[in-house]
């Protein structure tokens, strides 16, 4: 008898009442399945991976999927994401390579308190997980063929008045590992850093800069930090006999000129005087060796403040007499 009367109240309707009617039918789903999916749900989920990790001498991507499965708290908009990505192409993870244990050979495994690193990575951000099911994750990283080198920088340097670098420009890592067919590797002997340049230094810096990209083969890294130490600087100079050493006892070893004018760039205040202590002399093996004999001569007694210094001739004559 109700059926008629619900029957018979729809034939009263006419079309537009129906529009309105199926409109607001619609409306108010929408409404209910919004409210729904906002709401939090607490599920097993199962997210397939593949995993991908900088191990040194193996490939960047698993060979293998695994199956991450987790009690997880999350939206039911996350929820059904989650049940759609299960039936779908494995997820990519990127792992850190001290997050990855190795077991043997090809094999690593990633256990559930380090994939704790990663649960937004894996569920997404609005889910929070409860527990993990699976207590391990194992991979195969075929091996591939490497070669490591080191990292060149390319890098124009400029100072302020007084103010010079301590040591060279550092760059970390110094070393990239390289992958690729044997034919590309054994012709790449360093990889470099993308031109830049520090102008007008007055004070220590560091920054990150991007590798050179070598075509046909792949790097462990893409992009170095690098780091250089400035400090003002004091210039004293100094004029200074060259003396011989390790002379043979029947021999003599001239020396033209027989004195050179040092010029010392010390760390800025000066503590201590840079000449005091400090001896440029000619190692007589160094001329055994030469073949016309002019040498370099060399510093003993250089006082740690001393941050450089110049010589002037940089060459000398030595003539050897017997006595």
């Amino acid at each position: 008898m109700s059926g008629n009367r619900i029957s018979g109240k729809f034939k009263k309707l006419n079309g537009r009442d129906l529009a309105v009617f199926l409109l607001s039918l619609l409306l108010a789903f929408g409404i209910w399945l919004i409210h729904n999916l906002s709401l939090d749900y607490v599920r097993v989920v199962n997210v397939p991976i593949k995993a991908s990790c900088n191990l040194e001498g193996h490939a960047l991507v698993s060979a293998n999927d695994a199956v991450v499965q987790a009690r997880c708290r999350t939206t039911g908009y996350d929820l059904m994401r989650l049940e759609k990505a299960a039936k779908g192409n494995p997820v990519l993870v990127e792992f850190r390579p001290e997050d990855m244990k190795h077991k043997s050979g090809e094999q690593f495994y990633i256990v559930s308190s380090d994939l704790i690193n990663y649960v937004q990575t894996l569920f997404g951000n609005s889910s929070s997980l409860e527990s993990f099911i699976t207590d391990t994750l194992k991979f195969r990283f075929p091996y591939e063929n490497s070669r490591k080198v080191p990292v060149r920088p390319v890098c124009t340097l400029s100072f302020k008045s007084q103010y010079t670098s301590v040591g060279q420009l550092r760059v970390l890592p110094d070393s990239v590992v390289l992958y690729g067919e044997p034919y590309h590797l054994s012709n790449i002997d360093a990889v470099y850093t993308e031109s830049f340049s520090l102008e007008d230094l007055s004070n220590s810096t560091h920054g990150e800069v991007a590798l050179e990209h070598v075509r046909g083969v792949r790097m462990s890294d893409q992009k170095v930090d690098y780091a250089i130490d400035v400090t003002r600087f004091v210039e004293q100079q100094a004029t200074l006999s060259i003396s011989a050493r390790n002379v043979p006892t029947d021999r003599k070893l001239n020396i033209y000129p027989s004195r050179a004018q040092v010029y010392f760039r010390c760390a800025f205040p000066l503590t201590t005087d840079p000449v005091k202590g400090v001896r440029f002399y000619i190692d007589y093996k160094d001329f055994a060796n030469s073949l016309d004999g002019k040498c370099i001569p060399k510093v003993s007694g250089l006082s740690p403040d001393v941050l450089s210094y110049k010589i002037e001739p940089q060459v000398f004559e030595c003539v050897e007499n017997f006595r």
